[in-house]
Parts: structure tokens; sequence; C-alpha cells
């Protein structure tokens, strides 16, 4: 029997479906989410339906790769993660991940993280990830700094929240 990449004990992460769609919309539309997003305005189901629509481009195509995070027992939607800034030449990419309010400090995060790394480093070939986390989000640092990303400079007032500007410190893990 052969080992399916992108499930783990509790999880498994998957494509976007058309059935998503109603999950999709309440993450993107979520206005505590935009700041992590770069996000300043709301999506109609429209365009999320187009942007459905157009989810199945290849990774190397696309240059980004979104993936639902799913309870395999229950099914449930957690979450999605991504890679952005995908760079073949380079191999590398940009990882972000977000896990819905009800869902968090339950260990799906860390898995999603866990079998993404991996999927990237073994299957995509990439030699690098790298992830831009704001210097108050406390829970995205722990996680990926638990995941071996080493924090390799910091962005000096780099987002506008709120009428304050906020460091943004990155992130990497090279494959070693």
């Amino acid at each position: 029997m052969t080992k399916k990449l992108l499930v783990g004990k509790k999880i498994k992460l998957r494509a976007l479906e058309p059935e998503d769609l109603d999950f999709l919309y309440k993450i993107e539309n979520n206005e505590s989410f935009w700041e992590v997003s770069h996000t300043k305005t709301p999506f109609s189901k429209y365009i999320l339906k187009q942007y459905l629509a157009n989810a199945h481009l290849d990774i190397f195509e696309a240059k980004q790769l979104r993936l639902l995070i799913e309870e395999k027992s229950t099914k449930k939607q957690l979450g999605m993660i991504d890679l952005f800034d995908f760079n073949s030449q380079h191999q590398r990419a940009g990882i972000g991940i977000l896990i819905h309010p009800n869902y968090q400090n339950k260990g799906y995060a860390s898995e999603a993280l866990s079998i993404l790394v991996n999927y990237c480093f073994s299957i995509l070939n990439l030699h690098q990830l790298y992830a831009n986390i704001t210097c108050d989000n406390s829970k995205s640092i722990s996680l990926f700094t638990k995941h071996y990303f080493k924090k390799v400079g910091t962005k000096v007032d780099w987002i506008l929240s709120e009428g304050n500007f906020k460091d943004e410190i990155l992130f990497q893990l090279i494959k070693h």
C-alpha cells in the first residue's frame, strides 16, 4: 500500500472544490484575517466562483497553490494552507496558513505545515520555504519555529494595521 502524500493522522490537504465556495467566502470576507492576507476589500461569491474555476491550474503555471485543510474523520473544513511566490528556477516558495478560529489550538496547523513542508521538499523539489509573520503573531511564530523555520530578518514598519505600523519577521526553512 502506498502512503498518501497529503494525508496525516487527523487531517488531509486537498484541492479546493466548488462545494468549498461558502467556506472560502466566509474566510476571505472575515475582516480579522485581512491583515495577514493583505486584503482591504470583500470578495463577491461571483469572483470566488471564478477563482475556484481556475484553481486547477498547475503550480508551475499559477505560481501558487491553495489547499484546503480538512479533518479526515468528519470532512470538516478547518482552514487553508497556501504556497505563493512559487519560483521553480530558484526552488523556493512562500507559505501561509490560516485555521478557522473555532479549530485553532488543536494541532491542525502543525500537522498541515508538516505535511506541506514534506510535499514541497520531496515532490516539488524545493530548496527553501519562507514565511512572513507580523511581530505580534505569537501563535504563528511558535508554529513555524517548532517546524525549524529560522528568523532571518525583520522588515521594520512593514505592515500598516489600524493606523499603526508593525514589523514583519521573515522566517526561512532550507532543505538539508
